[in-house]
C-alpha cells in the first residue's frame, strides 16, 4: 500500500474555479435529487492554506434521498467507499482523469453537514482564526507526513474552538470529537 504524503498549500485563487467546474458536472447527475452542490473545506475559504483536493458536498432534502443520490454520481463514474466513520456523510472516490477532489453527499440537517458548513462560514468571516488554523495545518503536514489519522487529530482542538465559537451543542461537539480522535 502507498502511504499518501498529506500537503498543505497556500491558498490557490483557481480553487473556486475549480470547483465550479466540477459542482456543474455533479450537478447535471443530482439535480433530480438534490437541493444543492456546496464548495466545502479549507479550499472554499479564501485565503486559507489548505490541502490541494476541492471538497464537494452533495446536499439532499433527507436521508431517504441519499440512495438516490448515491446512484446518481455513481453513473458518472464516483465510487461509494460509505461514510469513512463520519455519520450522516457518504463519500466517494472521484473518478479518473478529473482534478484531485473529495465528493460527499448529506442530508439537509445531518451533522456531518453541519459540521462542515460552520466551520466553513465561520472561517470565511474570521479572517485571524483562517490564519491561525492554516499555520496549524501547515506545522501538522510536516509532523504528520504520512499520518492522516495524526493530521486530523492535531487539527481537532481548533475544530472544536471554531465550532464552539459557531454556537454547536455540547452533544454534537462530543460526536464530532470522537469521530476525529478514532485513532487516539
Amino acid at each position: 500500500m502507498t502511504k499518501r504524503t498529506i500537503e498543505v498549500v497556500d491558498y490557490d485563487p483557481a480553487w473556486p474555479a475549480l470547483f465550479e467546474q466540477l459542482r456543474a458536472r455533479v450537478w447535471k447527475a443530482v439535480e433530480p435529487c438534490a437541493v444543492s452542490v456546496e464548495h466545502i473545506g479549507s479550499t472554499s475559504v479564501p485565503g486559507l492554506a489548505a490541502k490541494p483536493i476541492v471538497a464537494i458536498t452533495v446536499i439532499v432534502a433527507a436521508q431517504g434521498d441519499v440512495r438516490v443520490a448515491i446512484e446518481r454520481v455513481a453513473a458518472v463514474g464516483y465510487v461509494h467507499q460509505g461514510n469513512l466513520g463520519v455519520e450522516g456523510r457518504e463519500a466517494f472516490q472521484s473518478p479518473r482523469g478529473l482534478p484531485a477532489h473529495n465528493l460527499y453527499v448529506c442530508p439537509r440537517n445531518s451533522l456531518g453537514l453541519e459540521n462542515h458548513l460552520a466551520v466553513r462560514d465561520y472561517l470565511r468571516t474570521h479572517a485571524h482564526a483562517a490564519r491561525s488554523y492554516g499555520d496549524l495545518k501547515k506545522r501538522l503536514a510536516g509532523q504528520f507526513r504520512h499520518d492522516i489519522d495524526g493530521y486530523v487529530a492535531g487539527k481537532t482542538d481548533a475544530i472544536l474552538e471554531i465550532l464552539r465559537d459557531s454556537g454547536f451543542p455540547a452533544d454534537k461537539l462530543e460526536t464530532i470529537e470522537r469521530a476525529n480522535r478514532k485513532s487516539d
